[in-house]
C-alpha cells in the first residue's frame, strides 16, 4: 500500500517510512469496497479525507428523474476524492461516491489536519502544506474552467484551453484524453473531434495521436 501512496500528491516530498508512520499516527484505515458499494452517500457528513489505493471510483449525483450524472472518475492509485467537502463549513456531501470495481480506499481522519500529532513531527507540517497546495491547484483549475467556458464558441474555448496549457514549443500539456477533454469543455466528443480536424486543416494546430501542437500562435490568439 505504501508504494502506491508514494505517487499521492498529499505525500509529496515525504519518504516511504515517514508515510507509514503518518498513517499509523493519524489512525488512518484501509477499507475494501466491493463493486457497486457506496463509499459515501449524498448528504452524509464528511469525516475523512479519502485516497484511492487501487480499483476505480466514480463520484455522481442523481437527477430528479433518477438519471445518474458522473461528476468525476478516479482510477489512479494515490488520487484524492471528496477532499473539498472535508474542509468546507458545509455539513454534507453534494454528491455520492461508488466503487466501479472492488477498490481499496484509505480514510484519513479530518481531525488530523486541524491539530499537530502527538510527536509534533515535521512530516505532519509537510502533509498540511501539501494539502493547501492541492486545494489551491484545484481552485486554479476550476477558475480556469469557468473562464474558458465563458467563451461563446467551441473554437474559442479550445483556443483558450490550449494557449493556457502549452510550452514554448507549442506542445499542449494536458493530462486528458479526447473523452475527458470533451467533458471538460462540456461538449459532445464528435463535436470536439470535428472542430479539432477543422483547426488542423486550417493550420492552427497539429494533432499527432494524443499530442496536440499549436502551429500558429497569432491566429490562435486572434480567435479569442
Amino acid at each position: 500500500m505504501i508504494e502506491k501512496l508514494v505517487s499521492c500528491p498529499l505525500f509529496r516530498g515525504i519518504e516511504s517510512s515517514d508515510i507509514q508512520m503518518l498513517i499509523k499516527c493519524c489512525g488512518a484505515k484501509k477499507v475494501l469496497y466491493h463493486k457497486d458499494q457506496i463509499i459515501f452517500h449524498q448528504h452524509d457528513v464528511p469525516r475523512d479525507l479519502m485516497i484511492l489505493i487501487d480499483g476505480s471510483i466514480v463520484v455522481c449525483n442523481d437527477t430528479v428523474s433518477g438519471k445518474r450524472n458522473i461528476i468525476a472518475t478516479f482510477e489512479k492509485s494515490g488520487e484524492l476524492f471528496g477532499e473539498v467537502f472535508v474542509f468546507l463549513e458545509k455539513n454534507a456531501y453534494d454528491n455520492y461516491a461508488q466503487a466501479q470495481e472492488n477498490s481499496h480506499v484509505l480514510h484519513l481522519p479530518k481531525s488530523f489536519f486541524y491539530s499537530p500529532c502527538e510527536k509534533a513531527c515535521d512530516c505532519h507540517s509537510k502533509i498540511i502544506s501539501n494539502m493547501l497546495l492541492i486545494l489551491a491547484q484545484k481552485a486554479y483549475f476550476l477558475n480556469q474552467k469557468v473562464r474558458i467556458l465563458s467563451y461563446t464558441t467551441l473554437r474559442q474555448k479550445i483556443a483558450s484551453l490550449f494557449l493556457n496549457n502549452c510550452d514554448e514549443n507549442g506542445i499542449v500539456k494536458l493530462e486528458m484524453n479526447r473523452e475527458k477533454l470533451a467533458d471538460f469543455l462540456n461538449v459532445a466528443r464528435p463535436s470536439l473531434s470535428r472542430e479539432l480536424m477543422k483547426m488542423q486543416a486550417e493550420g492552427l494546430i497539429k494533432v499527432d495521436k494524443r499530442q496536440i501542437i499549436i502551429q500558429d500562435f497569432e491566429s490562435m490568439q486572434n480567435i479569442l
